[in-house]
């Protein structure tokens, strides 16, 4: 705690919290004006002591800089941060692991794989054994177009076709796009495959 030198109370110093979580390890880092880096580790699964490792993470940066313990469980006053940032390799990891959820590709008819043909770059041309990584989905379902850009031109000078947007099938998306919606999606909406389909993927 810093005393200000104008009204002899104590003032609060704004400190920037980071915290990068890890499949084993959380690191939290507390930077607080005019004192050294606060660095720490954290187990990121320990339901014995806390329930979030940021959140207790954030929890004992603030004891530190205050002086005194702030007790598990209590709401945290974060009046006097002004950063939190927070990053994580969980799902990067999930990734690498080929763990998770399962998951499904829902794609333009015809292209169903893409994926699997990708960009054709080739990182060694002369390798003759090459190992492709496999897919992170487990099925491809092919669907049709559901909308059209209405107003894709080559020439972004040319007409925009805002005089067509009439709120209902031709409406303005949110980076200013003009689309024609061709088949709208409804509660009736079925994929081609009936229920059995619509109950593995699209639900």
């Amino acid at each position: 705690m810093v005393w200000d030198e104008f009204t002899n109370f104590p003032t609060r110093l704004h400190s920037n919290l980071r915290s990068d979580r890890g499949g084993t390890f959380t690191d939290v880092l507390g930077i607080v004006p005019g004192k050294p880096d606060f660095y720490f580790k954290l187990l990121s699964v320990d339901p014995a002591n806390y329930a979030d490792p940021t959140i207790e993470g954030v929890r004992r940066v603030l004891s530190h800089v205050r002086g005194y313990e702030i007790p598990r469980g209590e709401p945290l006053d974060t009046s006097d941060v002004a950063v939190i940032r927070m990053g994580t390799t969980v799902a990067t990891n999930a990734l690498l692991e080929r763990k998770g959820s399962k998951c499904a590709l829902l794609i333009t008819k015809g292209f169903g794989d893409l994926m699997v043909i990708g960009d054709q770059s080739r990182p060694d041309l002369f390798d003759l054994n090459v190992r492709k990584p496999g897919g992170l989905y487990q099925e491809v379902v092919e669907v049709d177009e559901r909308v059209t850009a209405e107003s894709f031109a080559e020439d972004p000078l040319e007409r925009t076709f805002q005089e067509r947007i009439n709120g209902s099938d031709v409406r303005q998306g949110v980076t200013g796009e003009v689309f024609r919606i061709i088949t709208p999606l409804g509660m009736s909406y079925r994929p081609p495959g009936g229920p059995s389909e619509y109950s593995q993927c699209y639900r």
